[in-house]
Protein backbone atom coordinates (compact mmCIF):
# COMPACT_ATOMS: atom_id res chain seq x y z
CA UNK A 1 0.00 0.00 0.00
CA UNK A 2 1.12 3.25 -1.14
CA UNK A 3 1.62 6.54 1.79
CA UNK A 4 -0.28 9.30 0.83
CA UNK A 5 1.32 12.97 2.18
CA UNK A 6 -0.18 15.69 2.64
CA UNK A 7 0.99 18.67 1.18
CA UNK A 8 -1.37 20.58 3.04
CA UNK A 9 0.38 20.35 6.39
CA UNK A 10 4.02 20.94 4.93
CA UNK A 11 6.26 22.70 7.21
CA UNK A 12 6.95 26.52 5.99
CA UNK A 13 10.14 27.56 5.08
CA UNK A 14 10.63 30.56 7.45
CA UNK A 15 9.88 28.63 10.23
CA UNK A 16 12.84 29.77 12.93
CA UNK A 17 12.03 33.06 11.68
CA UNK A 18 8.48 32.84 13.04
CA UNK A 19 9.95 31.29 16.37
CA UNK A 20 12.38 33.80 16.48
CA UNK A 21 9.73 36.82 16.09
CA UNK A 22 7.42 35.47 18.51
CA UNK A 23 10.60 34.81 20.69
CA UNK A 24 11.01 38.51 20.67
CA UNK A 25 7.38 39.67 21.20
CA UNK A 26 7.84 37.46 24.68
CA UNK A 27 11.11 38.87 25.71
CA UNK A 28 9.81 42.20 24.98
CA UNK A 29 6.65 41.52 27.04
CA UNK A 30 8.57 40.39 30.00
CA UNK A 31 11.18 43.70 29.50
CA UNK A 32 7.61 45.60 29.98
CA UNK A 33 6.26 43.96 32.94
CA UNK A 34 9.72 44.38 34.99
CA UNK A 35 9.18 48.14 33.92
CA UNK A 36 6.02 48.17 35.32
CA UNK A 37 7.29 46.60 38.54
CA UNK A 38 9.51 48.77 39.19
CA UNK A 39 7.86 52.13 38.36
CA UNK A 40 5.07 50.51 40.93
CA UNK A 41 8.04 49.82 43.66
CA UNK A 42 9.11 53.71 43.13
CA UNK A 43 5.71 55.18 42.96
CA UNK A 44 5.18 52.99 46.79
CA UNK A 45 8.10 54.63 47.73
CA UNK A 46 7.42 57.72 46.67
CA UNK A 47 4.15 57.63 48.79
CA UNK A 48 5.90 56.41 51.63
CA UNK A 49 8.38 59.08 51.56
CA UNK A 50 5.61 62.16 51.00
CA UNK A 51 3.80 60.41 53.62
CA UNK A 52 6.84 60.01 56.30
CA UNK A 53 8.05 63.48 55.50
CA UNK A 54 4.63 65.39 56.06
CA UNK A 55 4.24 63.89 59.42
CA UNK A 56 7.84 64.18 60.02
CA UNK A 57 7.70 68.49 59.39
CA UNK A 58 4.18 68.56 60.92
CA UNK A 59 5.83 66.77 64.19
CA UNK A 60 9.36 67.25 64.84
CA UNK A 61 8.52 70.51 66.45
CA UNK A 62 6.55 68.71 69.33
CA UNK A 63 9.61 67.72 70.60
CA UNK A 64 11.14 71.24 71.44
CA UNK A 65 8.21 73.75 73.63
CA UNK A 66 8.79 77.42 74.13
CA UNK A 67 9.81 78.27 77.49
CA UNK A 68 9.82 81.76 79.75
CA UNK A 69 12.28 82.49 82.83
CA UNK A 70 10.75 84.52 85.26
CA UNK A 71 11.66 85.28 88.95
CA UNK A 72 9.77 83.93 91.33
CA UNK A 73 9.27 85.28 94.73
CA UNK A 74 7.94 81.89 96.52
CA UNK A 75 6.08 85.28 98.95
CA UNK A 76 5.28 82.84 102.48
CA UNK A 77 2.20 85.32 102.97
CA UNK A 78 0.34 83.93 100.00
CA UNK A 79 1.91 80.92 100.45
CA UNK A 80 1.43 79.55 104.13
CA UNK A 81 0.70 83.03 106.04
CA UNK A 82 0.25 80.68 109.36
CA UNK A 83 4.07 79.40 108.86
CA UNK A 84 2.80 75.91 109.35
CA UNK A 85 4.39 74.14 106.15
CA UNK A 86 1.51 71.90 106.38
CA UNK A 87 0.82 69.91 102.99
CA UNK A 88 -2.98 70.74 102.73
CA UNK A 89 -1.75 74.68 103.15
CA UNK A 90 1.19 74.33 100.44
CA UNK A 91 -1.12 72.57 98.21
CA UNK A 92 -3.62 75.21 97.80
CA UNK A 93 -1.65 78.17 98.27
CA UNK A 94 -2.69 80.63 95.12
CA UNK A 95 0.54 80.25 93.13
CA UNK A 96 -1.49 82.06 90.08
CA UNK A 97 -0.38 85.21 92.25
CA UNK A 98 2.86 84.69 92.36
CA UNK A 99 3.20 84.34 88.69
CA UNK A 100 0.87 87.55 88.01
CA UNK A 101 3.31 89.49 90.21
CA UNK A 102 6.50 88.43 88.48
CA UNK A 103 4.77 89.18 84.90
CA UNK A 104 3.96 92.41 86.54
CA UNK A 105 7.58 93.06 87.86
CA UNK A 106 9.28 91.97 84.08
CA UNK A 107 6.94 94.08 82.68
CA UNK A 108 5.78 97.56 84.61
CA UNK A 109 5.19 98.79 81.69
CA UNK A 110 1.55 97.05 81.38
CA UNK A 111 -0.63 98.91 83.41
CA UNK A 112 -4.47 98.64 82.19
CA UNK A 113 -6.64 95.73 83.22
CA UNK A 114 -7.22 94.21 79.96
CA UNK A 115 -3.18 94.05 79.27
CA UNK A 116 -2.20 92.50 82.17
CA UNK A 117 -4.98 89.56 81.22
CA UNK A 118 -3.24 89.51 78.12
CA UNK A 119 0.39 89.75 79.63
CA UNK A 120 -0.70 86.97 82.16
CA UNK A 121 -1.59 84.59 78.96
CA UNK A 122 1.47 84.48 78.06
CA UNK A 123 2.68 82.09 80.29
CA UNK A 124 1.17 78.41 80.06
CA UNK A 125 -1.85 77.86 82.75
CA UNK A 126 -0.61 74.97 83.66
CA UNK A 127 2.73 76.68 85.03
CA UNK A 128 1.02 77.26 88.47
CA UNK A 129 1.42 73.64 89.14
CA UNK A 130 5.25 73.46 88.52
CA UNK A 131 5.35 75.99 91.24
CA UNK A 132 3.09 74.09 93.27
CA UNK A 133 5.41 71.13 93.29
CA UNK A 134 8.58 72.47 93.80
CA UNK A 135 7.52 73.96 96.68
CA UNK A 136 5.76 71.29 98.05
CA UNK A 137 8.92 68.76 97.00
CA UNK A 138 11.13 71.54 98.80
CA UNK A 139 9.29 74.01 101.10
CA UNK A 140 12.69 75.71 101.96
CA UNK A 141 12.21 77.76 98.83
CA UNK A 142 9.62 79.54 100.72
CA UNK A 143 10.52 83.33 101.08
CA UNK A 144 13.23 82.95 98.42
CA UNK A 145 13.43 84.19 95.03
CA UNK A 146 14.42 81.25 92.11
CA UNK A 147 14.48 82.12 88.70
CA UNK A 148 12.64 79.22 86.79
CA UNK A 149 11.77 78.31 83.09
CA UNK A 150 8.24 78.01 82.81
CA UNK A 151 6.28 76.58 79.91
CA UNK A 152 4.86 78.84 77.76
CA UNK A 153 1.07 79.61 76.40
CA UNK A 154 0.66 77.36 72.83
CA UNK A 155 -0.04 80.72 71.44
CA UNK A 156 3.40 82.26 71.67
CA UNK A 157 5.02 78.32 71.02
CA UNK A 158 3.17 78.53 67.96
CA UNK A 159 4.13 81.57 67.13
CA UNK A 160 7.85 81.13 67.75
CA UNK A 161 8.05 78.26 65.53
CA UNK A 162 6.28 79.89 63.13
CA UNK A 163 2.83 78.16 62.73
CA UNK A 164 1.39 81.48 63.43
CA UNK A 165 3.03 84.13 60.64
CA UNK A 166 3.69 87.78 62.37
CA UNK A 167 2.63 89.21 58.97
CA UNK A 168 -0.87 88.02 59.09
CA UNK A 169 -3.40 90.77 60.23
CA UNK A 170 -3.96 91.19 63.72
CA UNK A 171 -8.11 89.87 63.38
CA UNK A 172 -6.50 87.29 62.05
CA UNK A 173 -4.32 85.64 64.24
CA UNK A 174 -5.13 84.23 67.63
CA UNK A 175 -2.24 86.71 69.08
CA UNK A 176 -2.30 90.37 69.48
CA UNK A 177 0.94 93.14 68.05
CA UNK A 178 0.85 94.15 72.03
CA UNK A 179 1.69 90.08 72.72
CA UNK A 180 4.16 89.84 69.82
CA UNK A 181 5.61 92.96 71.12
CA UNK A 182 5.76 91.82 74.84
CA UNK A 183 7.67 88.84 73.26
CA UNK A 184 10.18 89.92 71.45
CA UNK A 185 10.97 92.27 74.73
CA UNK A 186 11.65 88.70 76.22
CA UNK A 187 13.61 87.36 73.10
CA UNK A 188 15.78 90.46 73.84
CA UNK A 189 16.16 89.71 77.39
CA UNK A 190 17.69 85.88 76.69
CA UNK A 191 14.17 85.11 78.74
CA UNK A 192 12.57 82.98 76.06
CA UNK A 193 13.89 80.31 74.42
CA UNK A 194 13.03 76.66 72.69
CA UNK A 195 14.10 73.75 74.92
CA UNK A 196 13.64 69.83 74.62
CA UNK A 197 10.28 69.45 75.45
CA UNK A 198 10.58 66.59 78.24
CA UNK A 199 7.16 67.69 79.62
CA UNK A 200 5.88 65.52 76.21
CA UNK A 201 7.69 62.09 77.40
CA UNK A 202 6.85 62.81 81.26
CA UNK A 203 2.97 63.80 81.73
CA UNK A 204 -0.15 62.73 80.61
CA UNK A 205 -3.42 64.32 78.51
CA UNK A 206 -4.02 67.69 78.67
CA UNK A 207 -7.05 69.86 77.85
CA UNK A 208 -3.80 72.22 77.15
CA UNK A 209 -1.96 71.80 74.28
CA UNK A 210 1.56 72.83 75.69
CA UNK A 211 0.94 70.60 78.66
CA UNK A 212 0.01 67.27 77.23
CA UNK A 213 2.13 64.11 77.48
CA UNK A 214 2.26 60.59 76.09
CA UNK A 215 3.50 59.40 79.25
CA UNK A 216 0.04 58.16 80.16
CA UNK A 217 -0.36 56.54 76.94
CA UNK A 218 2.70 54.60 76.27
CA UNK A 219 1.99 53.14 80.06
CA UNK A 220 -1.45 52.19 79.23
CA UNK A 221 -0.39 50.69 76.15
CA UNK A 222 2.45 48.45 78.30
CA UNK A 223 -0.10 47.23 80.30
CA UNK A 224 -2.79 46.62 77.37
CA UNK A 225 0.07 44.60 75.79
CA UNK A 226 1.26 43.13 78.49
CA UNK A 227 -2.31 41.34 79.22
CA UNK A 228 -2.52 40.60 75.47
CA UNK A 229 0.89 38.86 75.66
CA UNK A 230 0.30 36.55 78.71
CA UNK A 231 -2.87 35.64 77.72
CA UNK A 232 -2.38 35.11 74.24
CA UNK A 233 0.84 33.23 73.88
CA UNK A 234 0.97 30.33 75.88
CA UNK A 235 -2.84 29.86 74.35
CA UNK A 236 -1.80 30.04 70.71
CA UNK A 237 1.07 28.05 71.30
CA UNK A 238 -0.60 25.01 73.01
CA UNK A 239 -3.69 25.32 70.19
CA UNK A 240 -1.06 25.73 67.41
CA UNK A 241 0.58 22.06 69.06
CA UNK A 242 -2.30 20.21 69.31
CA UNK A 243 -3.67 20.60 65.95
CA UNK A 244 -0.71 20.13 64.28
CA UNK A 245 1.11 17.10 65.99
CA UNK A 246 -2.01 15.57 68.42
CA UNK A 247 -5.48 16.56 66.62
CA UNK A 248 -6.90 14.08 64.95
CA UNK A 249 -7.61 14.84 60.99
CA UNK A 250 -11.62 14.50 60.67
CA UNK A 251 -14.19 16.73 60.43
CA UNK A 252 -14.03 18.34 63.40
CA UNK A 253 -10.69 19.31 63.26
CA UNK A 254 -10.74 20.69 59.68
CA UNK A 255 -14.07 22.95 61.30
CA UNK A 256 -11.61 24.51 63.61
CA UNK A 257 -9.21 25.22 61.48
CA UNK A 258 -11.21 27.09 58.73
CA UNK A 259 -13.12 28.86 61.79
CA UNK A 260 -9.32 30.02 63.04
CA UNK A 261 -8.57 30.95 59.41
CA UNK A 262 -11.92 33.05 59.12
CA UNK A 263 -11.32 34.66 62.73
CA UNK A 264 -8.17 35.92 61.30
CA UNK A 265 -10.00 38.01 58.42
CA UNK A 266 -12.77 39.23 60.80
CA UNK A 267 -12.59 43.08 61.28
CA UNK A 268 -11.27 44.55 64.31
CA UNK A 269 -14.29 46.16 65.80
CA UNK A 270 -16.29 42.94 65.75
CA UNK A 271 -13.71 42.10 68.77
CA UNK A 272 -14.80 45.65 70.44
CA UNK A 273 -18.29 44.79 70.03
CA UNK A 274 -17.76 41.24 71.56
CA UNK A 275 -15.56 42.95 74.03
CA UNK A 276 -18.70 45.03 74.86
CA UNK A 277 -21.28 43.03 75.06
CA UNK A 278 -19.03 40.30 77.18
CA UNK A 279 -16.48 41.41 79.39
CA UNK A 280 -18.32 44.81 80.46
CA UNK A 281 -21.98 44.71 79.94
CA UNK A 282 -21.80 40.95 80.86
CA UNK A 283 -18.52 40.46 83.52
CA UNK A 284 -18.81 43.82 84.49
CA UNK A 285 -15.21 44.42 84.20
CA UNK A 286 -13.83 47.89 84.72
CA UNK A 287 -14.24 50.33 81.56
CA UNK A 288 -11.59 51.98 79.87
CA UNK A 289 -8.87 49.33 81.86
CA UNK A 290 -6.28 47.55 80.27
CA UNK A 291 -7.19 44.48 81.08
CA UNK A 292 -9.90 44.53 78.79
CA UNK A 293 -7.99 45.65 75.70
CA UNK A 294 -5.85 42.92 76.68
CA UNK A 295 -8.36 40.85 76.62
CA UNK A 296 -9.91 42.15 73.72
CA UNK A 297 -6.74 42.53 71.71
CA UNK A 298 -6.25 39.10 72.53
CA UNK A 299 -9.22 37.59 70.95
CA UNK A 300 -7.73 39.72 67.58
CA UNK A 301 -4.38 38.32 68.06
CA UNK A 302 -5.04 34.47 68.93
CA UNK A 303 -6.02 33.20 65.07
CA UNK A 304 -2.64 35.40 63.55
CA UNK A 305 -0.09 33.82 66.47
CA UNK A 306 -1.90 30.26 65.78
CA UNK A 307 -1.35 30.08 62.20
CA UNK A 308 2.22 31.75 62.50
CA UNK A 309 2.84 28.91 65.40
CA UNK A 310 1.58 26.37 63.07
CA UNK A 311 3.85 27.37 59.94
CA UNK A 312 6.26 27.42 62.43
CA UNK A 313 5.81 23.69 63.64
CA UNK A 314 4.87 22.12 60.53
CA UNK A 315 8.38 23.78 58.60
CA UNK A 316 10.33 21.16 60.73
CA UNK A 317 11.21 18.30 58.94
CA UNK A 318 9.14 14.85 59.34
CA UNK A 319 12.98 13.39 60.01
CA UNK A 320 13.15 15.58 63.31
CA UNK A 321 10.29 13.56 64.76
CA UNK A 322 10.94 10.41 63.11
CA UNK A 323 14.71 10.22 64.56
CA UNK A 324 12.89 11.02 68.04
CA UNK A 325 10.40 8.28 68.24
CA UNK A 326 13.34 6.05 66.49
CA UNK A 327 14.95 6.25 69.88
CA UNK A 328 12.56 5.61 71.73
CA UNK A 329 10.75 9.07 73.04
CA UNK A 330 7.75 9.51 73.23
CA UNK A 331 5.51 11.69 71.52
CA UNK A 332 5.20 14.61 73.62
CA UNK A 333 9.05 14.38 74.52
CA UNK A 334 9.16 14.87 70.53
CA UNK A 335 7.44 17.65 70.30
CA UNK A 336 8.66 19.34 73.76
CA UNK A 337 12.17 18.58 73.71
CA UNK A 338 12.95 18.33 69.56
CA UNK A 339 10.30 19.97 67.59
CA UNK A 340 9.17 23.12 69.68
CA UNK A 341 12.44 24.73 70.44
CA UNK A 342 13.59 24.50 66.47
CA UNK A 343 9.93 26.12 66.12
CA UNK A 344 10.16 28.90 68.37
CA UNK A 345 11.95 31.46 66.25
CA UNK A 346 8.94 31.31 63.79
CA UNK A 347 6.99 31.39 66.39
CA UNK A 348 8.01 34.55 68.24
CA UNK A 349 8.84 36.26 64.90
CA UNK A 350 4.59 35.41 64.33
CA UNK A 351 3.79 36.57 67.95
CA UNK A 352 5.93 39.62 67.85
CA UNK A 353 4.09 40.57 64.61
CA UNK A 354 0.78 39.93 66.74
CA UNK A 355 1.78 42.24 69.21
CA UNK A 356 2.86 45.11 66.92
CA UNK A 357 -0.53 44.50 65.20
CA UNK A 358 -2.74 44.63 68.39
CA UNK A 359 -0.18 47.78 69.58
CA UNK A 360 -1.57 49.87 66.54
CA UNK A 361 -4.93 48.39 66.63
CA UNK A 362 -7.85 51.84 67.37
CA UNK A 363 -11.31 50.46 66.87
CA UNK A 364 -11.92 47.58 69.24
CA UNK A 365 -10.50 49.96 72.32
CA UNK A 366 -12.63 52.70 71.20
CA UNK A 367 -15.85 50.29 71.63
CA UNK A 368 -14.80 49.18 75.05
CA UNK A 369 -14.66 52.90 76.32
CA UNK A 370 -10.90 53.41 76.02
CA UNK A 371 -11.35 56.79 74.35
CA UNK A 372 -12.29 58.63 77.91
CA UNK A 373 -9.64 61.47 78.53
CA UNK A 374 -7.87 60.45 80.90
CA UNK A 375 -5.04 62.76 82.93
CA UNK A 376 -3.51 60.52 85.38
CA UNK A 377 -0.83 57.86 84.53
CA UNK A 378 -2.37 54.15 85.24
CA UNK A 379 -0.36 52.60 88.17
CA UNK A 380 -2.21 49.32 86.92
CA UNK A 381 -3.68 46.90 84.41
CA UNK A 382 -7.27 47.63 86.43
CA UNK A 383 -6.58 51.80 86.61
CA UNK A 384 -8.78 53.96 83.36
CA UNK A 385 -5.93 54.67 80.82
CA UNK A 386 -5.52 55.23 77.06
CA UNK A 387 -3.72 53.87 74.58
CA UNK A 388 -1.20 55.71 71.98
CA UNK A 389 -3.33 55.10 69.27
CA UNK A 390 -6.23 56.23 70.68
CA UNK A 391 -4.43 59.36 71.91
CA UNK A 392 -3.61 60.16 68.66
CA UNK A 393 -7.25 59.69 67.50
CA UNK A 394 -8.28 62.09 70.26
CA UNK A 395 -5.91 64.67 69.34
CA UNK A 396 -6.35 64.70 65.83
CA UNK A 397 -9.82 65.71 66.93
CA UNK A 398 -8.45 68.86 68.90
CA UNK A 399 -9.36 72.18 67.73
CA UNK A 400 -5.82 73.49 68.64
CA UNK A 401 -3.41 74.14 66.25
CA UNK A 402 -0.79 73.02 69.35
CA UNK A 403 -2.34 69.50 68.86
CA UNK A 404 -1.44 69.09 65.27
CA UNK A 405 2.13 68.88 66.17
CA UNK A 406 1.35 66.50 69.04
CA UNK A 407 -0.50 64.31 66.71
CA UNK A 408 1.81 63.94 64.62
CA UNK A 409 4.91 63.80 66.93
CA UNK A 410 2.80 61.10 68.66
CA UNK A 411 2.32 59.01 65.35
CA UNK A 412 6.40 59.21 65.06
CA UNK A 413 6.70 57.27 68.22
CA UNK A 414 4.38 55.15 67.41
CA UNK A 415 5.49 54.03 64.03
CA UNK A 416 9.05 54.11 66.15
CA UNK A 417 7.51 51.31 68.56
CA UNK A 418 6.16 49.28 65.08
CA UNK A 419 9.32 49.20 63.35
CA UNK A 420 11.43 48.22 66.31
CA UNK A 421 8.94 45.55 66.72
CA UNK A 422 8.98 44.44 63.04
CA UNK A 423 12.74 44.78 62.73
CA UNK A 424 12.86 42.35 65.92
CA UNK A 425 11.64 40.19 64.35
CA UNK A 426 13.19 39.66 61.22
CA UNK A 427 16.13 40.08 63.26
CA UNK A 428 14.82 37.37 65.03
CA UNK A 429 14.03 35.27 62.23
CA UNK A 430 17.28 36.03 60.47
CA UNK A 431 19.71 34.79 63.42
CA UNK A 432 17.57 31.64 64.35
CA UNK A 433 16.00 30.65 60.99
CA UNK A 434 17.39 26.99 59.84
CA UNK A 435 17.01 25.63 56.19
CA UNK A 436 16.76 21.88 56.08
Amino acid sequence: MTDTIDTSLSIPKNTSEIVHQGLKKRYAAEKRFRRYGVVAVCVALLGLVVLFSSILTKGYTAFYQTNIQLDITFDESVIDPKGTRKTKDLSSADYAALLKKAMRTQFPEVKTRRDKKKLYNLVSSTAVFALRAKTMADPSIIGQTHSLWLTASDDVDMLIKGHIPRELPENERRISNKEISWVDQLIEAGSLEKQFNRQFFSAGDSREPEAAGIKGAIIGSFYTLLVTLLLTFPTSVAAAIYLEEFAPKNRWTAMIEVNINNLAAVPSIVFGLLGLAIFLNVMHLPRSAPIVGGLVLALMTLPTIIIASRAALKSVPPSIRAAALGLGATRMQTVFHHVLPLAMPGIMTGTIIGMAQALGETAPLLMIGMVAFIVDVPGGPTDPSTVLPVQIFLWADAPERAFVERTSAAILVLLGFLVSMNALAIFLRKKFERHW
